[in-house]
């Protein structure tokens, strides 16, 4: 964004979910989350969907789409496999980012016609909808705080004491807390979205990812850009209505390093700080 453009949609990728995917860069794989281990499954029992580890191709399919790629998701979710839908209601569906730019990283789509094509600055003008969607979003990071306990727990030393009363001969009535992985998320939309439909980002911190592979992938979750849910609705004059443009350097999240433009420098950096992260 060094160039005086906008920073906007058509710099955020081919693929902040599904914009046309290149042949560098394949949508994720994702497994379906064992039905025994987490919060997951007790949302799907109502909506059961096969498990399958065939590739995805409907989901592949909505790449073709462009910009107007999550329609599909919202319109037939029943049509997608597990692993790429986790749960749908009557007003929202919560899918695998295709393109995940951390571990855990889950979209809520909301699902009323009306609503999903503004941009978020102009939606969530609107007090109701705005509280479905907080509330759908606390649930969510429930969900994915549950899934990095399930990934990555055994490797946290906050976690031991936990995991050890879960596998004594006694466990008891009261588990020990473990590590607050709430305070491992982020959530929130883009300033200028680059898909048609409204959807809400929820992940892990870390932004630790074979996905995350340019600068403005990076920059679009550690700068005003990413827009939280608590901070809705924006003033009429807040900036962020319209977001002009990205800053010049990129600094790690976690040391607060400056590494400039060096994407590569970055993505090395990263490697060590979740290594570092996931065993704290």
């Amino acid at each position: 964004m060094n160039n005086g453009r906008r920073a906007s949609a058509d710099d955020l990728e081919d693929g902040e979910v599904t914009n046309a995917a290149t042949a560098d860069q394949e949508p994720a794989e994702h497994l379906p989350y064992p039905k025994s281990q987490n919060a997951f499954a007790e949302l799907m029992k109502s909506k059961p969907k096969s498990p399958t580890r065939e590739p995805d191709r409907r989901s592949a399919k909505t790449t073709m789409l462009g910009r107007d790629g999550l329609r599909q998701y919202t319109a037939d979710p029943e049509s997608f496999p597990q692993s790429r839908v986790v749960y749908y209601n009557d007003k929202f569906v919560v899918i695998n980012d295709l393109f995940p730019k951390a571990t855990v990283h889950l979209l809520i789509l909301p699902r009323d016609p009306n609503m999903n094509v503004l941009r978020p600055q102009e939606a969530f003008d609107d007090p109701g909808f705005l509280a479905d969607c907080q509330a759908e979003e606390k649930k969510v990071r429930e969900l994915v705080a549950s899934e990095l306990r399930r990934k990555l727990g055994r490797y946290s030393a906050t976690e031991q004491a936990r995991l050890n009363a879960m596998e004594a001969e006694d466990i008891p009535d009261e588990l020990p807390p473990g590590r607050n992985w709430q305070a491992e998320i982020m959530s929130g939309t883009h300033a200028n979205p680059s898909m048609n439909h409204l959807h809400i980002h929820v992940l892990s911190k870390d932004l630790h990812s074979e996905c995350m592979k340019k600068r403005n992938h990076y920059l679009s979750f550690t700068t005003e850009f990413l827009i939280g849910m608590d901070q809705y609705p924006l003033a009429k004059n807040d900036p962020r209505r319209h977001y002009g443009h990205f800053p010049e350097d990129m600094h790690c999240w976690r040391c607060g390093k400056n590494f400039k433009n060096k994407m590569a420098r970055l993505k090395e950096h990263l490697e060590d700080e979740f290594e570092e992260w996931k065993e704290k």
